[in-house]
């Protein structure tokens, strides 16, 4: 029995003072100047230099809270990040000082690769080694892309975003790109890569709802472009599609389970800037976490028994697969 649950994340900006210094945690060790990490920053200072991603997952503690509180269990749920306030090693903290030495940790990362994946866990045993309480232990539980309560939430929203949309729009899932190095490495211990855990997603939803015109996109690439990373970038794709004569695409960010900087920036403003100047109809669909069979499956795993944490070799790196600016 846990003594409390944790919301992994990776955290962001929550004003315009704080785009470097977060871009600094994000960036730490690579020696990027920070006049380069205002030029990154620049799509933060377009929302006002601020993240929704904080709010959307202190949103999200509060859902599983009740959900949890309907079902008679009072455990604490609480939001720790990686790169900004509040950090995870604050949140184990405080945590630990009431009481707490069994934590129980699910990132909002559904998909299993290092930076989504792995990367928390080591987040999770420096914190632990910088605590040195050797009486708390933290889980994090697997990635949660196969789970029912994930994939009857995507069914519902794209479910009803085809409904809104033109009846000839073309579907493309969306999801954050990574190194094809780490894409690669990331199926060592999952048996599929995070290409193939999205593809299976994917072919999921267009079986259920009889979707035959649809593809796999992917957006927010960073780091030095002599890399390869997983591809096709969306607006790539789009301007592809303009050629071949579509006229309506309706994307569906499988890869994200809120409205964060990547979906509002990269798929609200920039795909759909993209689509508009080629004269494409652009509809988007929801993500899931208002979805309460979504909040329901996460209560679930937070109150879940029997062995459902990651494997001590779950998503290993590679040498040649940087960690991702952001994910």
């Amino acid at each position: 029995m846990s003594d409390a649950y944790m919301l992994l994340s990776y955290g962001g900006p929550d004003k315009p003072s704080d785009v470097v210094p977060f871009l600094r945690n994000a960036v730490a060790g690579k020696g990027i100047p920070d006049e380069r990490l205002e030029e990154v920053g620049e799509h933060y200072f377009l929302f006002g230099g601020k993240s929704p991603i904080n709010e959307l997952n202190f949103q999200l503690a509060q859902r599983i809270r009740d959900e949890l509180a309907a079902r008679g269990d009072h455990t604490p749920v609480i939001v720790g990040n990686r790169n900004w306030h509040p950090y995870g090693n604050e949140a184990l903290e405080e945590l630990y000082s009431q009481g707490a030495r069994h934590i129980r940790a699910i990132a909002t990362a559904a998909y299993g690769s290092y930076s989504s994946c792995r990367q928390y866990r080591e987040d999770v045993a420096r914190w632990l080694g910088d605590l040195e309480y050797p009486d708390l232990r933290v889980d994090k539980v697997r990635p949660f892309w196969e789970t029912s309560g994930f994939m009857e939430a995507y069914l519902d929203v794209v479910r009803k975003a085809r409904e809104q949309a033109a009846p000839h729009a073309r579907v493309l899932f969306v999801t954050h790109s990574i190194p094809t190095a780490m894409d690669r490495a990331s199926g060592r211990a999952l048996n599929l890569t995070y290409e193939q855990q999205h593809l299976e997603v994917a072919r999921t939803i267009t079986r259920e709802l009889d979707i035959t015109d649809w593809d796999m996109t992917y957006c927010s690439r960073s780091g030095s472009p002599h890399t390869p990373w997983l591809e096709p970038d969306v607006n790539d794709h789009i301007e592809e599609l303009a050629e071949r004569s579509v006229s309506a695409v309706l994307i569906v960010p499988i890869g994200f389970i809120s409205d964060h900087m990547e979906v509002i920036y990269d798929l609200d403003t920039q795909a759909k800037e993209t689509c508009e100047a080629l004269g494409i109809e652009h509809y988007r669909a929801d993500t899931i976490d208002h979805s309460p069979v979504f909040v329901q499956q996460l209560a679930d795993l937070f109150q879940g028994e029997g062995e459902i944490s990651c494997p001590s070799t779950c998503c290993w790196a590679s040498d040649s697969a940087p960690a991702l600016a952001a994910i």
